[in-house]
């Protein structure tokens, strides 16, 4: 109930429940047009948690500001869109599900952790795909690639 609390009023307890939604605004504000630098982000070392998780878009957005992180979003742009290319030009019923799958398994992990970053949705917890820290979601995602890839060399 904390979670749904938060997400309506991110101001009601600041210090509380609300530290981590409040903490992931100032990061993505304070990066503003360009950014503070690479390795210059304060809100990771003490102020956000799981900023390695979670949360990294948020230190992409405060390091490289408005620019880098619209560039970082045209990048899992461009992914998806080669997903959807490979779905599209598939043949065999099989590999077009599976393609459509793995297309649909990044888009809504990438769209779920970027939308809980700029506040739309609750936080959730859904680590951004190749890009957040954490051993079993990195290799599933590159296992899924790997079959999107195999199944576009087969087109």
């Amino acid at each position: 109930m904390d979670r749904v609390k938060t997400f309506m009023d991110p101001t009601k307890d600041p210090l509380g429940a609300s530290y981590h939604i409040n903490q992931v605004l100032y990061g993505l504000g304070s990066g503003g047009v360009s950014g503070v630098g690479l390795g210059k982000s304060r809100q990771k070392y003490a102020y956000l948690p799981e900023a390695t998780t979670d949360s990294i878009f948020v230190i992409i957005a405060e390091e490289f500001g408005f620019l880098g992180s619209s560039l970082f979003i045209l990048t899992l742009v461009g992914l998806l869109l080669a997903s959807f290319k490979v779905a599209l030009n598939v043949h065999d019923k099989f590999d077009k599900l599976l393609s459509s799958s793995i297309t649909l398994l990044f888009l809504i992990q990438i769209f779920v952790n970027l939308s809980s970053m700029v506040a739309l949705v609750p936080l959730t917890g859904v680590p951004l795909p190749f890009i957040s820290y954490g051993g079993s979601s990195l290799v599933t995602n590159f296992i899924a690639l790997g079959l999107l890839i195999n199944i576009s060399k087969r087109v």
